[in-house]
């Protein structure tokens, strides 16, 4: 195999495979409130357990996911994984008969089986992608679950204005069997057993957490605690601004801004270096999210988004790609977990302190609070480089 080839059915199983386990995600995101409040009989406050579940049981797994991706078989990792996706997809079509308990039960055991699938198929990706062209590999990888997130809300939304939740769940179950598919219909006989340790099972730090990736997973953090704010109340702010029926545009955008920009992003890395993506990708974050907070119509709403995309959208696969660089490539899954684990803290922490932020002095403050953690994010990532050059590296 020609060493600098990247689109091989290697990578497209991953990246695919990678594409429908973030669409099961997505879809279940917009979708669950509607079935829980309209179906189950709950409330919101349970709509927004529904979410919790799926993060607590993401958080607990994530660390695991690392040490059994570099100590197992990564193949039969990935078929056991996956099958296990699968059949926790499959509960769901029992929700409707079972209540609101049943359904919070499948959430956490989906958080902790989707941490481990997707930190899975993205360490066996970044194995896959050519040394050289390590940054537009993972900047591809990562644009099918951007896609993901823009297709699955449109798709589940879709399906339950016109049809029961059991047709819904059933569409999470094709995706599911999908995202097993793509990932195992390869040999990955380059992979076969790589990662595998003799020795007995220890509870380590050292086997869950990669050391040299946390320098890398802070900054990605503070990244997605500020992105948080696009997230979760970019829809709530719409709705305060009369802006409503542009909110999906507004991911629309976003996500397009980030398709077009992706392959440039990817070559930028590779051949001029990180500095070249992450400074430059850090001004327009600041930009997008200054300019969001200052937004009096539509246009400037979809301009913001269309600012955020190109800005976040380079900085989130560039940092997953130094996480693995950084670190050895026999601790590629640890790596690559560390890294997801800080996102999914700072996600988390950061929908819960902006919503008290939000409330007490108000969206637009909120968006320029976050641009300031956007800015840290800068600083870090100065002092990371600086130090990663004195020790003679250039991955950074």
């Amino acid at each position: 195999m020609n060493n600098q080839v990247l689109w091989t059915l290697e990578f497209l199983g991953m990246s695919a495979s990678s594409f429908f386990q973030y669409m099961t995600h997505y879809a279940l995101i917009a979708a669950l409130p509607v079935v829980v409040i309209g179906q189950l009989g709950g409330n919101e406050w349970q709509a927004g357990l529904a979410m919790t579940f799926f993060q607590i049981g993401a958080v607990l797994f994530r660390p695991l996911a690392g040490k059994w991706i570099d100590q197992f078989d990564k193949k039969r990792m990935l078929f056991a994984v996956l099958a296990v996706f699968f059949a926790v997809s499959v509960m769901y079509l029992g929700v409707t008969g079972l209540g609101l308990s049943f359904l919070l039960l499948i959430r956490f055991l989906h958080g902790g089986v989707f941490a481990v699938g997707s930190t899975a198929v993205a360490a066996t990706a970044a194995l896959i992608v050519p040394e050289q062209r390590k940054g537009e590999g993972i900047g591809y990888f990562a644009m099918f679950s951007t896609l993901a997130m823009v297709v699955g809300p449109f798709f589940s939304l879709t399906l339950i204005s016109h049809y029961t939740p059991e047709v819904l769940f059933a569409s999470v179950v094709v995706l599911a069997a999908l995202a097993f598919w793509t990932a195992n219909r390869n040999t990955l006989d380059g992979l076969a057993g790589k990662g595998k340790k003799p020795g007995g099972r220890s509870l380590r730090w050292h086997d869950f957490i990669e050391a040299r990736a946390l320098p890398v997973a802070f900054i990605g953090g503070l990244l997605f605690f500020a992105y948080a704010g696009v997230l979760v109340f970019v829809p709530i702010y719409a709705r305060l601004l009369e802006l409503t029926q542009y909110t999906s545009l507004f991911f629309a955008v976003y996500a397009l801004s980030i398709v077009i920009t992706r392959p440039l992003v990817g070559r930028v890395f590779d051949r001029a270096g990180m500095h070249m993506v992450v400074y430059p990708g850090i001004m327009l974050f600041v930009l997008g999210l200054v300019c969001l907070s200052r937004v009096q119509g539509a246009a400037g709403f979809l301009i913001a988004a269309a600012i955020i995309g190109v800005g976040f959208g380079a900085l989130s696969p560039t940092f997953q790609a130094l996480s693995v660089q950084v670190s050895p490539s026999r601790r590629a899954g640890v790596a690559t977990s560390t890294y997801f684990l800080a996102l999914d803290v700072s996600v988390g922490m950061g929908s819960f302190f902006l919503s008290f932020l939000a409330a007490g002095v108000g969206y637009r403050s909120m968006y320029l609070f976050t641009a300031l953690v956007v800015g840290l994010a800068a600083v870090a990532y100065y002092n990371l480089r600086r130090r990663l050059v004195s020790r003679g590296g250039s991955a950074a």
